[in-house]
This record gives structure tokens, sequence and C-alpha cells, in this order.
């Protein structure tokens, strides 16, 4: 346990080296400053409040942009996975917004919204939803007949046959759609609030960047990094773990 504590941190602490050497380097903290440089600043953006607020900011948009994207594009995927009517008709639309720039996108929703909170989480959860679906529908297409079948044989209802038979088999890929959706989202509110937002972590590295200003553009981007990290190490890979530990009883 503690060897398996110990890498991350290893990995981690290397990187800093990896930094420390090649600011070093560079010689120039305006380019690339030395990792203690960036304490005092740090300090200060949360002494005063900013660095809190403007991270909560983007957490709160995160949050809901992650939930609405699992909820809609599990539906959508069971569903698809489900029917092969319902799959012919909708795959073509998956492939496109699939395809479709996210910056496209973020634009649309701000035209046809408006510079609103609404158009930037609705902006997020559309960017994210199609893969969550091909995930989803992947997960549906492999679910067990044999088991299906002995839940039909024994009448559970639609809702009892969801929650006990379908959604256990579909946690692995729940978990790893989840993972997945976690990384991609937060960079991508990060995009929408630097086009359309007046606060959070990108609207403060868009400022600082047009001050250029890399130590405090560093600052605001590892904080936020440091909570998607604490996010992954404590949440979605436990859970993670758990789905598979299902999967092999």
């Amino acid at each position: 346990m503690f060897q398996k504590s110990f890498v991350p941190i290893a990995s981690i602490g290397l990187l800093l080296l990896v930094w420390l050497i090649a600011a070093v380097l560079v010689a120039d903290a305006q380019v690339l400053p030395q990792p203690h440089a960036l304490v005092g600043p740090f300090w200060n953006e949360l002494k005063s409040g900013d660095l809190t607020y403007h991270l909560s900011q983007t957490l709160i948009r995160v949050a809901w942009a992650f939930v609405l994207a699992m909820f809609v594009g599990s539906v959508i995927g069971l569903s698809m996975g489900r029917s092969q009517r319902l799959n012919r008709w909708l795959d073509p639309w998956l492939v496109v917004f699939l395809n479709l720039p996210a910056l496209v996108l973020i634009v649309l929703c701000y035209l046809w919204i408006g510079l609103s909170e609404t158009a930037a989480i609705v902006a997020v959860t559309l960017n994210k939803v199609p893969n969550v679906a091909i995930i989803i529908r992947e997960g549906a297409r492999a679910l067990s007949p044999d088991t299906d079948a002995l839940a039909k044989v024994y009448r559970m209802s639609a809702w009892s046959r969801l929650r006990h038979v379908h959604l256990p088999q579909l946690a692995p890929f729940i978990a790893a759609a989840a993972r997945g959706g976690i990384s991609v989202i937060w960079k991508i509110v990060l995009v929408v609030e630097l086009l359309g937002r007046s606060n959070g972590v990108g609207f403060q590295i868009h400022l600082f960047f047009q001050l250029f200003d890399v130590g405090m553009v560093l600052v605001y981007a590892f904080s936020f990094i440091s909570v998607m990290l604490f996010v992954e190490w404590v949440i979605v890979q436990p859970w993670e773990r758990s789905t598979r530990r299902w999967r092999q009883t």
C-alpha cells in the first residue's frame, strides 16, 4: 500500500525536478519561473480570496456539465445499444457531433443563447455527450443476454432490470466514461470561460496572458490541476477499481 501511494508522489516530484532544471536552463523568470517562485503569488491570491472564488466558479461549471453529460449520454447510449433501429437513426448524429470542433459549439451556444451561464454549461455538455453515448452504447451491446432472459423469466420490472441487471454490468463502462469525461470537460470549461465569462480559472488565465504574467498563469493552472488530481485519486480511481472487482467476482 505504501509503495502504491509513493509512486504518484515520486512521479510528481520528478516532474518538479524537470521543471526546476528547465527553469535554470532558460534563466528567465518571466518566461519560466522556478517552482518556489510561485509560492508567494499563490499565497497572495489565496489570501485575497480571488483564487478560491474563481476556482469555485469553474468547479461549479465542471460539476453541472459533468452530471448533465453523463445523464444524457448514458440515456442515449443505453437506448442505442438496446435498439438497432434507434442506433441507425442516431449514429450519424453522433458522428457529426464527435467531429464538430468544440470551439464551434461554444461560439454557436453563445450566439444563440447569449453570453450567459446557461450557454456555457450547454456548450460544455454538448461537447461531451457524444463520447459518453458511444462508450455506454458499447457497454449496452456487451450486456449478457442470458442474464436479461433470466430477469424476464422472473418478471422483473423495467426499473428492477435496469437497477439490478443492467447498471452493474455497465458500471465499468460508466466509470470509463466518467473518467474521460472529467478530463475533457474541465479543459473545455476553461475555453468557455476564456471566450465568454467574467470569472473562473479560464477568465483569469486569459487576463494574465494579456499581461504576459507567466507566473500567475501557472498559479491558476496548477491550482486547478491539483483539484482535478484530487478528484481522480480520491473518487474516480477507487470507483473504477470497485467496478473491476465486481466483474471479477
